[in-house]
């Protein structure tokens, strides 16, 4: 059910029967013959890994690990600290702020005489992530699907383990890195609990493992879907689920030419993209400022142009659109606090000029370069982008969990 933009006219295909809408839209900048890009409806059904397969037990298993401190080091946050549904699955701060720190969302402070530095990047929603990598014909593969800004990781079930490892996110000072995991899964294997749950949701002789950790957080993960957006109604067949302001809005959204790198059902080309976003003051220019970390010296394995990109440069993926009217800030360092500015973003820099100092205007991605007529005051444009959004999301919360712990870590 893709919508297909081009240069005259507006293509909707609905559910069963395709319905020819013919809008002027005029130009969009892009030369003839040039590539035209869709985005469509997001699918109603999510695909796991076949190594992988949906399972309840798997998935309320993985809810409960979600929500428990006892993965982290100091056994003080958990992923839901950071990716809270009050929030969106998101967090309301511009940085996070993971081990040793107390409270919720943007009242989420340092405790006093913590050593811990700030996380260096915005934590980002992770409703609808089953269908991250998903491309503009509906085609996406969970075990390679790219996780993090930098895409660095591959899979769900690998990006889970991840924030374990990371000394200001959840491991702390408690243990070395090389031994992160392996600690977590000692903890679990300790409760009684977490060895019964793992057996219903595995049933091997030794289901507490990293491997079985990493698949049940991630099967919990792509249960939380927000499929149901007036947008997605909308091209489904309902036409009066979006107003006008929002179909013109639509309309605009090609015209001035987000659909480049904002396309397919989750509205990301899942590409990185240099933009010029400024840096948090927040972080220290010793700190690497906002961009990414160094290449390592000897990379195990060869890196891809995308991959190279991202080491030690300002290269940060296509953020989804999705869900934007309740995952403030935005932009990979949370920069930017309201859709007005994010769009005035745009509008200053093609005007000419780069709004960080230590990226050229030249080294800007040229498909921010070759932006149309974006103007901050544009209603039309911020109401389609709410449209984007689903609030009949899955807010459940555990009145308990295994370890004992505060459930979600100390966010009080």
């Amino acid at each position: 059910m893709p919508i297909i933009f081009g240069a005259k006219h507006l293509l909707v295909a609905a559910a069963t029967v395709a319905v020819l809408l013919f809008m002027e839209v005029g130009a969009v900048g892009q030369e003839v013959g040039a590539v035209e890009h869709s985005v469509s409806a997001l699918p109603s059904t999510q695909q796991a890994p076949g190594y992988n397969p949906t399972a309840p037990a798997k998935v309320e298993l993985g809810r409960l690990l979600f929500w428990d401190p006892l993965l982290s080091g100091p056994q003080d946050v958990a992923c839901a600290t950071c990716h809270h549904p009050q929030n969106a699955y998101a967090e309301d701060r511009d940085l996070s702020l993971g081990v040793t720190g107390i409270g919720l969302g943007r009242f989420r402070r340092q405790a006093p005489g913590s050593s811990i530095p700030i996380v260096k990047r915005n934590s980002p929603t992770v409703l609808n992530v089953a269908f991250n990598g998903i491309d503009e014909s509906g085609r996406y593969d969970p075990a390679t699907a790219p996780a993090f800004w930098d895409n660095r990781i591959r899979s769900l079930e690998s990006q889970a383990l991840e924030p374990l490892k990371s000394l200001e996110e959840m491991r702390g000072n408690t243990y070395p890195e090389d031994e992160a995991v392996a600690r977590v899964v000692e903890k679990l294997q300790a409760n009684a609990e977490y060895r019964s749950l793992f057996a219903g949701a595995f049933g091997s002789e030794q289901p507490v493992n990293a491997e079985n950790l990493g698949r049940a957080i991630a099967a919990f993960m792509r249960s939380l879907l927000a499929n149901n957006s007036p947008f997605d109604r909308y091209m489904r067949g309902d036409r009066s689920a979006m107003t006008e302001e929002q179909v013109s809005g639509m309309q605009r959204f090609e015209e001035i030419g987000c659909i480049r790198c904002h396309n397919g059902p989750m509205f990301s080309d899942y590409k990185l993209h240099v933009m010029g976003v400024p840096d948090n003051p927040v972080l220290p220019a010793s700190d690497g400022g906002g961009q990414n970390p160094p290449c390592p010296a000897a990379p195990q394995e060869p890196r891809t142009a995308a991959s190279r990109a991202a080491c030690d440069s300002y290269a940060f993926r296509t953020p989804s659109l999705r869900n934007l009217e309740f995952t403030f800030p935005y932009g990979h360092n949370g920069m930017f606090r309201t859709l007005r500015a994010v769009v005035g973003f745009y509008e200053s820099t093609i005007a000419g000029s780069s709004r960080n100092p230590n990226v050229s205007y030249e080294e800007l991605d040229p498909r921010l370069r070759e932006l149309q007529n974006v103007d901050e005051e544009d209603v039309d444009l911020i109401e389609f982008l709410y449209a984007l959004s689903d609030d009949s999301f899955d807010r459940t919360i555990p009145e308990r969990v295994p370890s004992g712990l505060p459930v979600g870590g100390s966010i009080q």
